[in-house]
Protein backbone atom coordinates (compact mmCIF):
# COMPACT_ATOMS: atom_id res chain seq x y z
CA UNK A 1 0.00 0.00 0.00
CA UNK A 2 1.63 3.30 -0.99
CA UNK A 3 0.60 6.65 0.49
CA UNK A 4 1.69 9.43 -1.27
CA UNK A 5 3.31 12.52 1.13
CA UNK A 6 3.26 15.69 -1.00
CA UNK A 7 4.66 18.29 0.64
CA UNK A 8 2.80 21.26 -0.26
CA UNK A 9 -0.27 19.29 0.16
CA UNK A 10 0.49 17.91 3.36
CA UNK A 11 1.29 21.92 4.82
CA UNK A 12 -2.03 22.68 3.12
CA UNK A 13 -4.00 19.78 5.09
CA UNK A 14 -2.29 20.82 8.19
CA UNK A 15 -3.17 24.39 8.27
CA UNK A 16 -7.25 23.02 7.19
CA UNK A 17 -6.81 21.15 10.45
CA UNK A 18 -5.79 23.27 12.91
CA UNK A 19 -8.24 25.77 11.35
CA UNK A 20 -10.88 23.54 11.99
CA UNK A 21 -9.66 22.14 15.57
CA UNK A 22 -10.07 25.92 16.92
CA UNK A 23 -13.34 26.02 15.15
CA UNK A 24 -14.57 23.10 16.95
CA UNK A 25 -12.66 23.78 20.29
CA UNK A 26 -15.05 27.51 20.04
CA UNK A 27 -17.95 26.00 19.27
CA UNK A 28 -17.69 23.20 22.20
CA UNK A 29 -17.14 25.80 24.83
CA UNK A 30 -19.92 27.73 23.43
CA UNK A 31 -22.32 24.82 24.10
CA UNK A 32 -20.72 24.36 27.67
CA UNK A 33 -21.36 28.15 28.39
CA UNK A 34 -24.93 28.18 27.13
CA UNK A 35 -25.52 24.35 29.30
CA UNK A 36 -24.15 26.10 32.59
CA UNK A 37 -26.61 28.59 31.98
CA UNK A 38 -29.59 26.22 31.77
CA UNK A 39 -28.77 24.14 34.96
CA UNK A 40 -29.09 27.56 36.39
CA UNK A 41 -32.65 27.61 35.98
CA UNK A 42 -34.57 25.88 38.49
CA UNK A 43 -37.56 24.99 37.05
CA UNK A 44 -35.12 23.08 34.17
CA UNK A 45 -33.91 19.44 34.86
CA UNK A 46 -30.31 19.34 34.46
CA UNK A 47 -28.96 18.63 31.26
CA UNK A 48 -26.39 15.64 31.98
CA UNK A 49 -26.32 14.41 28.50
CA UNK A 50 -25.62 17.14 26.24
CA UNK A 51 -23.38 18.43 28.78
CA UNK A 52 -21.58 14.91 28.90
CA UNK A 53 -21.39 15.00 25.17
CA UNK A 54 -19.70 17.90 24.88
CA UNK A 55 -17.37 17.32 27.58
CA UNK A 56 -16.21 14.04 26.19
CA UNK A 57 -15.79 15.61 22.56
CA UNK A 58 -13.42 18.53 23.86
CA UNK A 59 -11.82 15.88 26.02
CA UNK A 60 -11.23 13.99 22.60
CA UNK A 61 -9.89 16.75 20.54
CA UNK A 62 -7.81 18.15 23.24
CA UNK A 63 -6.21 14.58 23.39
CA UNK A 64 -5.70 13.98 19.45
CA UNK A 65 -4.04 17.78 19.34
CA UNK A 66 -1.81 15.86 22.00
CA UNK A 67 -1.21 13.29 20.44
CA UNK A 68 -0.86 15.11 16.88
CA UNK A 69 1.90 17.41 18.58
CA UNK A 70 3.97 14.21 20.18
CA UNK A 71 3.51 12.43 16.37
CA UNK A 72 4.88 15.96 15.13
CA UNK A 73 7.72 15.62 17.24
CA UNK A 74 8.13 11.58 17.77
CA UNK A 75 7.88 10.77 14.54
CA UNK A 76 9.32 13.80 12.87
CA UNK A 77 11.68 12.11 10.95
CA UNK A 78 8.66 11.79 7.95
CA UNK A 79 8.49 15.45 7.44
CA UNK A 80 11.81 16.87 5.89
CA UNK A 81 10.72 20.73 7.41
CA UNK A 82 10.90 19.30 10.86
CA UNK A 83 14.46 17.19 10.07
CA UNK A 84 15.93 20.63 8.80
CA UNK A 85 14.66 22.30 11.47
CA UNK A 86 16.20 19.83 14.21
CA UNK A 87 19.57 19.62 11.96
CA UNK A 88 20.04 23.42 12.08
CA UNK A 89 18.90 24.32 15.43
CA UNK A 90 18.59 22.08 17.59
CA UNK A 91 22.29 20.69 19.16
CA UNK A 92 21.63 18.32 21.61
CA UNK A 93 22.73 15.21 22.02
CA UNK A 94 20.02 12.99 21.89
CA UNK A 95 18.35 14.84 18.97
CA UNK A 96 17.42 11.62 16.63
CA UNK A 97 18.12 14.29 13.62
CA UNK A 98 22.02 14.31 14.25
CA UNK A 99 21.80 10.43 13.89
CA UNK A 100 20.74 10.97 9.79
CA UNK A 101 23.91 10.51 8.08
CA UNK A 102 22.95 12.92 5.19
CA UNK A 103 23.97 11.06 1.71
CA UNK A 104 26.79 12.12 -0.55
CA UNK A 105 27.32 14.91 -2.94
CA UNK A 106 29.45 13.33 -5.73
CA UNK A 107 30.66 14.31 -9.43
CA UNK A 108 29.77 12.42 -12.55
CA UNK A 109 32.28 9.58 -11.74
CA UNK A 110 31.53 9.09 -8.58
CA UNK A 111 34.35 11.29 -7.15
CA UNK A 112 32.81 12.45 -3.45
CA UNK A 113 32.91 16.49 -3.21
CA UNK A 114 30.66 16.30 0.20
CA UNK A 115 30.49 13.20 2.88
CA UNK A 116 29.40 12.75 6.50
CA UNK A 117 31.57 11.77 9.28
CA UNK A 118 30.90 10.16 12.37
CA UNK A 119 32.80 11.83 15.30
CA UNK A 120 32.12 11.35 19.37
CA UNK A 121 28.95 10.24 18.55
CA UNK A 122 28.27 13.12 16.07
CA UNK A 123 27.86 13.57 12.24
CA UNK A 124 30.25 16.45 10.82
CA UNK A 125 29.62 17.24 6.46
CA UNK A 126 33.57 17.25 5.46
CA UNK A 127 34.43 19.13 2.09
CA UNK A 128 37.38 17.05 0.41
CA UNK A 129 38.40 20.04 -1.96
CA UNK A 130 37.36 23.04 0.48
CA UNK A 131 36.45 26.23 -2.02
CA UNK A 132 36.43 24.51 -5.35
CA UNK A 133 33.27 23.20 -5.50
CA UNK A 134 31.76 25.28 -3.48
CA UNK A 135 29.74 27.72 -5.60
CA UNK A 136 28.10 24.63 -6.33
CA UNK A 137 27.84 22.57 -3.47
CA UNK A 138 27.55 24.74 -1.06
CA UNK A 139 27.31 24.14 2.49
CA UNK A 140 25.27 23.29 5.63
CA UNK A 141 26.08 23.89 9.23
CA UNK A 142 23.96 23.76 12.40
CA UNK A 143 24.40 27.36 12.70
CA UNK A 144 24.42 29.39 9.53
CA UNK A 145 21.56 27.23 7.81
CA UNK A 146 22.53 26.09 4.04
CA UNK A 147 23.26 26.78 0.68
CA UNK A 148 24.11 25.79 -2.83
CA UNK A 149 22.95 22.18 -3.58
CA UNK A 150 22.88 21.08 0.00
CA UNK A 151 19.69 23.28 0.78
CA UNK A 152 17.93 22.65 -2.94
CA UNK A 153 18.73 19.25 -2.33
CA UNK A 154 18.56 18.70 1.55
CA UNK A 155 15.54 16.45 1.32
CA UNK A 156 17.02 14.14 -1.22
CA UNK A 157 20.53 14.02 1.23
CA UNK A 158 18.05 13.73 4.45
CA UNK A 159 16.96 10.18 2.51
CA UNK A 160 14.42 11.37 0.96
CA UNK A 161 10.25 11.88 2.46
CA UNK A 162 8.66 7.89 2.83
CA UNK A 163 6.32 7.02 0.00
CA UNK A 164 4.85 4.01 1.49
CA UNK A 165 3.56 2.62 4.95
CA UNK A 166 6.20 0.16 5.03
CA UNK A 167 9.13 2.98 4.33
CA UNK A 168 7.34 4.25 7.03
CA UNK A 169 7.87 1.76 9.91
CA UNK A 170 11.58 1.05 8.69
CA UNK A 171 12.62 4.94 9.22
CA UNK A 172 10.89 5.13 12.01
CA UNK A 173 12.48 1.65 13.47
CA UNK A 174 15.65 2.86 12.76
CA UNK A 175 15.31 6.25 14.95
CA UNK A 176 14.02 4.85 17.59
CA UNK A 177 15.80 1.50 18.34
CA UNK A 178 19.09 2.91 17.43
CA UNK A 179 20.55 -0.32 16.38
CA UNK A 180 21.24 1.03 12.46
CA UNK A 181 21.95 4.70 11.19
CA UNK A 182 19.58 6.19 8.74
CA UNK A 183 21.02 7.07 5.91
CA UNK A 184 20.30 9.62 3.58
CA UNK A 185 20.66 9.23 -0.96
CA UNK A 186 23.67 10.11 -2.37
CA UNK A 187 23.20 12.96 -4.95
CA UNK A 188 25.35 12.45 -8.38
CA UNK A 189 26.33 15.80 -10.35
CA UNK A 190 26.54 16.75 -13.63
CA UNK A 191 30.20 18.37 -12.69
CA UNK A 192 33.87 16.41 -13.55
CA UNK A 193 36.06 17.13 -10.67
CA UNK A 194 38.64 17.25 -12.38
CA UNK A 195 37.69 19.64 -14.54
CA UNK A 196 36.79 22.01 -11.82
CA UNK A 197 39.61 21.93 -10.50
CA UNK A 198 41.56 22.66 -13.77
CA UNK A 199 39.84 25.78 -13.98
CA UNK A 200 40.17 26.72 -10.66
CA UNK A 201 43.76 26.46 -11.74
CA UNK A 202 44.18 28.22 -14.63
CA UNK A 203 42.27 31.07 -12.56
CA UNK A 204 44.81 31.19 -10.32
CA UNK A 205 44.81 34.34 -8.16
CA UNK A 206 42.24 35.98 -10.20
CA UNK A 207 39.05 36.59 -9.78
CA UNK A 208 36.74 35.63 -12.78
CA UNK A 209 34.45 32.16 -13.63
CA UNK A 210 34.67 29.46 -15.96
CA UNK A 211 31.48 27.30 -17.06
CA UNK A 212 31.38 24.38 -19.08
CA UNK A 213 28.80 22.56 -20.29
CA UNK A 214 26.94 20.25 -22.89
CA UNK A 215 24.88 21.84 -25.76
CA UNK A 216 22.84 19.03 -26.46
CA UNK A 217 21.64 17.90 -23.13
CA UNK A 218 22.41 20.83 -20.88
CA UNK A 219 24.98 19.20 -18.16
CA UNK A 220 26.97 21.08 -16.66
CA UNK A 221 30.69 20.08 -16.41
CA UNK A 222 32.38 22.66 -15.09
CA UNK A 223 30.88 25.69 -13.06
CA UNK A 224 33.76 27.46 -11.24
CA UNK A 225 34.08 31.32 -9.26
CA UNK A 226 36.57 32.31 -8.13
CA UNK A 227 37.19 33.61 -5.34
CA UNK A 228 35.28 31.46 -3.19
CA UNK A 229 34.61 30.15 0.65
CA UNK A 230 35.58 26.79 2.45
CA UNK A 231 32.52 25.06 3.19
CA UNK A 232 34.28 23.31 5.70
CA UNK A 233 35.05 26.62 7.93
CA UNK A 234 31.67 28.92 8.10
CA UNK A 235 31.84 31.79 10.35
CA UNK A 236 29.90 35.26 10.79
CA UNK A 237 33.37 36.85 9.15
CA UNK A 238 32.39 35.30 5.97
CA UNK A 239 29.10 37.21 6.00
CA UNK A 240 30.39 40.88 6.45
CA UNK A 241 33.14 40.32 3.61
CA UNK A 242 31.72 42.92 0.39
CA UNK A 243 33.33 44.57 -2.15
CA UNK A 244 35.12 43.23 -5.44
CA UNK A 245 36.38 40.23 -3.56
CA UNK A 246 33.25 38.94 -1.81
CA UNK A 247 33.39 34.91 -1.42
CA UNK A 248 29.93 34.31 -1.44
CA UNK A 249 29.34 35.60 -5.07
CA UNK A 250 29.00 32.87 -7.28
CA UNK A 251 30.17 34.84 -9.86
CA UNK A 252 28.99 32.27 -12.82
CA UNK A 253 25.59 32.26 -12.05
CA UNK A 254 25.75 36.01 -10.53
CA UNK A 255 27.93 37.93 -11.57
CA UNK A 256 27.37 41.04 -13.76
CA UNK A 257 29.94 41.63 -16.09
CA UNK A 258 29.75 44.03 -19.67
CA UNK A 259 30.05 41.34 -22.34
CA UNK A 260 32.36 43.09 -24.60
CA UNK A 261 32.87 42.04 -27.72
CA UNK A 262 31.44 38.32 -26.69
CA UNK A 263 28.45 40.30 -27.46
CA UNK A 264 28.68 40.25 -31.29
CA UNK A 265 27.92 36.54 -31.16
CA UNK A 266 23.79 37.60 -30.42
CA UNK A 267 24.08 41.02 -32.78
CA UNK A 268 25.88 38.98 -36.01
CA UNK A 269 22.87 36.23 -35.42
CA UNK A 270 20.27 39.68 -35.28
CA UNK A 271 21.67 40.58 -38.54
CA UNK A 272 21.77 37.59 -40.18
CA UNK A 273 18.59 36.80 -39.70
CA UNK A 274 17.31 39.88 -40.78
CA UNK A 275 18.79 39.20 -44.05
CA UNK A 276 21.95 41.04 -44.36
CA UNK A 277 24.86 40.66 -46.47
CA UNK A 278 25.81 43.44 -47.72
CA UNK A 279 29.21 46.14 -46.51
CA UNK A 280 29.92 48.35 -44.35
CA UNK A 281 32.87 51.49 -44.39
CA UNK A 282 34.69 51.04 -41.17
CA UNK A 283 37.11 54.01 -41.12
CA UNK A 284 40.23 54.01 -38.72
CA UNK A 285 38.77 57.74 -37.58
CA UNK A 286 36.11 55.58 -36.04
CA UNK A 287 32.05 56.14 -35.50
CA UNK A 288 29.51 57.89 -33.97
CA UNK A 289 26.27 58.95 -34.02
CA UNK A 290 26.66 62.83 -33.10
CA UNK A 291 29.69 64.79 -32.37
CA UNK A 292 29.04 65.36 -28.81
CA UNK A 293 29.89 61.94 -28.32
CA UNK A 294 33.47 59.62 -28.57
CA UNK A 295 34.18 58.48 -31.88
CA UNK A 296 33.61 54.25 -31.53
CA UNK A 297 37.19 52.70 -32.75
CA UNK A 298 38.71 49.83 -33.56
CA UNK A 299 41.44 48.15 -31.67
CA UNK A 300 43.98 48.31 -34.07
CA UNK A 301 43.44 52.41 -34.25
CA UNK A 302 44.65 52.52 -30.52
CA UNK A 303 47.59 49.86 -30.88
CA UNK A 304 49.45 51.63 -33.78
CA UNK A 305 48.91 55.10 -31.93
CA UNK A 306 50.70 53.27 -29.06
CA UNK A 307 53.22 52.55 -31.58
CA UNK A 308 53.50 55.43 -33.34
CA UNK A 309 52.26 54.42 -36.25
CA UNK A 310 48.94 55.13 -38.98
CA UNK A 311 46.29 53.00 -38.93
CA UNK A 312 44.34 53.12 -42.24
CA UNK A 313 41.27 50.95 -40.82
CA UNK A 314 39.10 48.15 -42.40
CA UNK A 315 37.80 50.17 -45.35
CA UNK A 316 34.50 48.03 -46.34
CA UNK A 317 34.17 44.96 -45.32
CA UNK A 318 31.28 42.48 -44.71
CA UNK A 319 29.89 40.69 -41.84
CA UNK A 320 32.16 37.82 -41.46
CA UNK A 321 35.20 39.50 -41.77
CA UNK A 322 34.06 42.29 -39.09
CA UNK A 323 33.32 39.06 -36.67
CA UNK A 324 36.56 37.56 -37.14
CA UNK A 325 38.35 40.83 -37.06
CA UNK A 326 35.50 41.54 -34.10
CA UNK A 327 35.50 45.13 -35.82
CA UNK A 328 33.94 47.72 -33.29
CA UNK A 329 33.17 50.31 -35.71
CA UNK A 330 31.33 47.64 -37.70
CA UNK A 331 29.31 46.48 -35.24
CA UNK A 332 28.34 49.83 -33.83
CA UNK A 333 26.80 50.92 -37.28
CA UNK A 334 25.01 47.56 -37.99
CA UNK A 335 23.31 47.50 -34.57
CA UNK A 336 22.30 51.36 -34.22
CA UNK A 337 20.94 51.15 -38.01
CA UNK A 338 18.60 48.03 -37.37
CA UNK A 339 17.22 50.47 -34.48
CA UNK A 340 16.05 49.61 -30.78
CA UNK A 341 12.76 47.32 -31.26
CA UNK A 342 14.57 45.11 -33.64
CA UNK A 343 17.38 45.20 -30.65
CA UNK A 344 15.09 44.01 -28.09
CA UNK A 345 13.51 42.21 -29.64
CA UNK A 346 16.71 39.73 -30.40
CA UNK A 347 17.70 40.21 -26.74
CA UNK A 348 14.46 39.05 -25.53
CA UNK A 349 14.42 36.35 -27.80
CA UNK A 350 17.48 35.19 -26.02
CA UNK A 351 16.35 35.51 -22.57
CA UNK A 352 18.10 38.55 -21.43
CA UNK A 353 16.58 39.99 -18.02
CA UNK A 354 15.66 36.37 -17.13
CA UNK A 355 16.05 33.78 -14.07
CA UNK A 356 16.94 30.49 -15.40
CA UNK A 357 15.62 27.27 -12.55
CA UNK A 358 18.79 24.88 -12.72
CA UNK A 359 16.98 22.70 -10.50
CA UNK A 360 14.26 23.63 -7.79
CA UNK A 361 12.47 21.64 -5.05
CA UNK A 362 9.67 22.84 -2.98
CA UNK A 363 13.17 23.64 -0.31
CA UNK A 364 15.39 25.77 -2.71
CA UNK A 365 15.82 26.54 -6.07
CA UNK A 366 19.31 26.70 -7.74
CA UNK A 367 18.95 29.58 -10.50
CA UNK A 368 21.11 32.03 -12.83
CA UNK A 369 21.04 35.13 -13.72
CA UNK A 370 21.03 35.92 -17.42
CA UNK A 371 22.06 39.57 -17.51
CA UNK A 372 20.53 42.92 -16.84
CA UNK A 373 19.76 45.55 -19.99
CA UNK A 374 17.82 48.39 -19.55
CA UNK A 375 15.61 49.91 -22.08
CA UNK A 376 17.34 53.34 -23.64
CA UNK A 377 15.09 55.80 -25.20
CA UNK A 378 14.50 55.14 -28.97
CA UNK A 379 16.75 58.89 -29.45
CA UNK A 380 19.83 57.48 -28.03
CA UNK A 381 21.38 55.89 -31.15
CA UNK A 382 24.92 56.22 -29.59
CA UNK A 383 23.58 54.05 -26.36
CA UNK A 384 22.00 51.73 -29.06
CA UNK A 385 26.05 51.56 -30.68
CA UNK A 386 27.59 50.64 -27.73
CA UNK A 387 25.11 48.22 -26.58
CA UNK A 388 25.93 46.41 -29.91
CA UNK A 389 29.52 46.19 -28.76
CA UNK A 390 28.93 44.88 -25.67
CA UNK A 391 28.92 47.96 -24.19
CA UNK A 392 27.49 50.72 -22.32
CA UNK A 393 23.65 49.57 -20.12
CA UNK A 394 24.34 45.70 -20.46
CA UNK A 395 25.64 43.21 -18.36
CA UNK A 396 25.65 39.33 -18.40
CA UNK A 397 26.87 36.26 -16.03
CA UNK A 398 29.35 33.81 -17.79
CA UNK A 399 26.80 31.03 -17.66
CA UNK A 400 24.25 33.26 -19.92
CA UNK A 401 27.27 33.44 -22.53
CA UNK A 402 28.38 29.81 -21.94
CA UNK A 403 24.44 29.20 -22.61
CA UNK A 404 24.58 31.08 -25.92
CA UNK A 405 27.78 30.07 -27.63
CA UNK A 406 25.76 26.31 -26.65
CA UNK A 407 22.88 27.73 -28.94
CA UNK A 408 25.17 27.93 -31.53
CA UNK A 409 26.49 24.49 -31.72
CA UNK A 410 22.99 23.21 -31.21
CA UNK A 411 21.19 24.22 -34.24
CA UNK A 412 20.09 27.61 -32.72
CA UNK A 413 18.32 25.56 -29.50
CA UNK A 414 19.09 26.60 -25.80
CA UNK A 415 19.41 24.17 -23.77
CA UNK A 416 17.96 24.43 -19.84
CA UNK A 417 21.82 23.76 -18.09
CA UNK A 418 21.48 21.26 -15.41
CA UNK A 419 23.72 19.68 -12.61
CA UNK A 420 21.64 17.26 -11.24
CA UNK A 421 22.99 14.01 -13.40
CA UNK A 422 19.39 11.69 -13.16
CA UNK A 423 17.61 15.42 -14.37
CA UNK A 424 15.98 15.09 -17.44
CA UNK A 425 17.16 17.79 -20.37
CA UNK A 426 14.59 20.88 -21.64
CA UNK A 427 14.52 22.97 -23.90
CA UNK A 428 14.51 26.88 -23.35
CA UNK A 429 13.62 27.81 -26.60
CA UNK A 430 15.28 28.96 -29.73
CA UNK A 431 17.66 31.85 -29.42
CA UNK A 432 18.45 31.67 -33.45
CA UNK A 433 17.07 29.57 -36.46
CA UNK A 434 19.57 26.55 -37.45
CA UNK A 435 20.89 28.48 -41.14
CA UNK A 436 21.70 30.83 -38.74
CA UNK A 437 23.87 28.67 -36.11
CA UNK A 438 25.22 27.28 -39.12
CA UNK A 439 26.61 30.60 -39.89
CA UNK A 440 27.19 31.63 -37.26
CA UNK A 441 29.32 28.87 -36.57
CA UNK A 442 31.40 28.54 -39.35
CA UNK A 443 32.51 32.60 -38.33
CA UNK A 444 32.96 31.65 -34.90
CA UNK A 445 35.97 29.08 -36.13
CA UNK A 446 37.38 31.75 -38.23
CA UNK A 447 37.67 33.96 -35.14
CA UNK A 448 40.14 31.22 -34.05
CA UNK A 449 41.94 29.85 -37.25
CA UNK A 450 42.32 33.52 -38.65
CA UNK A 451 40.94 35.95 -36.14
CA UNK A 452 41.17 36.97 -32.47
CA UNK A 453 41.65 34.09 -31.33
CA UNK A 454 44.07 32.50 -33.45
CA UNK A 455 46.67 32.31 -30.76
CA UNK A 456 44.77 29.35 -29.34
CA UNK A 457 44.43 27.49 -32.69
CA UNK A 458 45.88 23.83 -31.70
CA UNK A 459 46.13 20.56 -34.36
CA UNK A 460 44.27 18.05 -31.65
CA UNK A 461 41.29 19.94 -31.81
CA UNK A 462 39.05 22.65 -33.76
CA UNK A 463 38.04 24.97 -31.42
CA UNK A 464 35.43 28.08 -32.56
CA UNK A 465 34.98 31.67 -30.33
CA UNK A 466 34.75 34.41 -29.90
CA UNK A 467 36.95 36.91 -27.90
CA UNK A 468 36.34 39.94 -25.78
CA UNK A 469 37.94 42.86 -24.01
CA UNK A 470 35.69 44.21 -22.20
CA UNK A 471 35.72 47.88 -20.66
CA UNK A 472 35.84 48.17 -16.88
CA UNK A 473 34.49 51.54 -14.81
CA UNK A 474 36.41 49.89 -12.04
CA UNK A 475 39.78 49.58 -13.25
CA UNK A 476 41.16 47.31 -16.09
CA UNK A 477 39.82 45.49 -19.16
CA UNK A 478 37.52 41.89 -17.98
CA UNK A 479 39.23 39.12 -20.12
CA UNK A 480 36.65 37.14 -22.04
CA UNK A 481 35.99 34.08 -24.51
CA UNK A 482 33.71 31.81 -25.46
CA UNK A 483 32.95 29.23 -27.62
CA UNK A 484 32.56 25.31 -28.40
CA UNK A 485 34.67 22.26 -29.81
CA UNK A 486 34.98 20.46 -32.30
CA UNK A 487 33.66 23.13 -34.37
CA UNK A 488 32.44 20.08 -36.76
CA UNK A 489 30.15 18.55 -33.73
CA UNK A 490 30.03 20.30 -30.95
CA UNK A 491 29.87 18.53 -27.64
CA UNK A 492 31.32 20.95 -25.05
CA UNK A 493 30.53 24.79 -24.79
CA UNK A 494 32.17 26.71 -22.77
CA UNK A 495 32.75 30.66 -21.18
CA UNK A 496 35.46 32.10 -19.11
CA UNK A 497 35.77 35.08 -17.51
CA UNK A 498 38.71 36.95 -16.18
CA UNK A 499 37.98 39.69 -14.05
CA UNK A 500 40.55 42.84 -15.09
CA UNK A 501 42.26 40.47 -17.02
CA UNK A 502 43.37 42.57 -20.39
CA UNK A 503 42.66 41.26 -23.72
CA UNK A 504 40.45 37.87 -23.96
CA UNK A 505 43.03 36.46 -26.90
CA UNK A 506 45.80 36.49 -24.46
CA UNK A 507 43.69 35.41 -20.82
CA UNK A 508 40.66 33.51 -21.38
CA UNK A 509 40.99 32.24 -24.40
CA UNK A 510 43.72 30.20 -23.41
CA UNK A 511 42.25 29.01 -20.31
CA UNK A 512 39.06 27.79 -22.38
CA UNK A 513 41.50 26.04 -24.88
CA UNK A 514 43.29 24.03 -21.87
CA UNK A 515 39.74 22.69 -20.42
CA UNK A 516 38.33 21.82 -23.91
CA UNK A 517 41.96 19.42 -24.51
CA UNK A 518 42.02 18.13 -21.50
CA UNK A 519 38.14 17.20 -21.79
CA UNK A 520 38.92 16.04 -25.12
CA UNK A 521 42.03 13.29 -23.47
CA UNK A 522 39.18 12.42 -20.85
CA UNK A 523 36.76 11.48 -23.20
CA UNK A 524 34.25 14.15 -23.22
CA UNK A 525 34.64 15.16 -26.58
CA UNK A 526 35.13 12.38 -28.88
Amino acid sequence: MTLPLDPSLWSAVRLVLHVAFFLAVFFLLKELVGLRDLARLRNLPKPKGRFRVAFVLLTLLFGGLLIYQATWQLTGVYRPEFISFMQLHDRRGFNPAHRIQRGRILDRKGEALAYTRERNGQVERIYPDGPIFAPVVGYTQPRFGATGMEAVASVHLNGGEPTSLDDWGELGRQIVAGDKRPKGKDLVLTLDAELQRLAIERLGDNRGAVVLLSPQDGAVRVLASQPAYDPNHIDSALFLKRGPSAPLLNRATQGLYPPGSTFKIAVAAMAIEQGFQGTLDCPAEGFTTSSAYRRIRDHEYYSARQHGEVWRGYGRIGLAKAFSKSSNVFFAQLGAGYGHDTFYAMTDRMLLNRNITLHETPYGRFSLRTGELARIADSDKYGLAQLSIGQGRILVTPAYMALLAASVANQGIAVRPRLIDAASSAPLGRFMSAATARQLASMMRSVVTEGTARGINDPRLAISGKTGTAENPQGDPHSWFVGFAPAERPQLAVAVLVEQGGYGSAVAAPIARDLLIRAQEMGLIR
